[in-house]
């Protein structure tokens, strides 16, 4: 009634960018959380992968339990062995495996 139809057909051109516009901070907040917290967390099990793969005898890890050992033996089934004290083995999968502690040096090739 007192919109005039010069500014109504306006108002109506103009919803069609204010769409976009309100769909843009969607679109930054998804960026962000890319960046700050998806990327950083592929990265470090990317990480955590590779050091798992790369375990070898004598290294000495720590386990998501706690536990502190030595790898004696490395399977090709996954499943470790580690000593967690004298005398004392246990077998567990790479999994479990959180950080290597101390890693042991490749012998040189002769």
């Amino acid at each position: 009634m007192f919109v005039t139809p010069a500014f109504a057909q306006t108002a109506g051109a103009a919803g069609a960018g204010s769409a976009f516009a309100s769909f843009l901070p969607l679109v930054l907040i998804f960026a962000i959380m890319y960046f700050l917290l998806i990327r950083p967390q592929q990265k470090k099990m990317k990480d955590l992968k590779a050091m798992v793969d790369g375990l070898r005898r004598g290294d000495q890890v720590l386990t998501q339990g706690g536990i502190i050992g030595k790898v004696t033996k490395v399977g090709d089934d996954g499943v470790l062995e580690v000593e967690i004290a004298e005398g004392v083995k246990v077998k567990m999968p790479r999994h479990t495996i959180a950080q290597v502690m101390n890693k042991t040096e490749p012998a040189k090739a002769a």
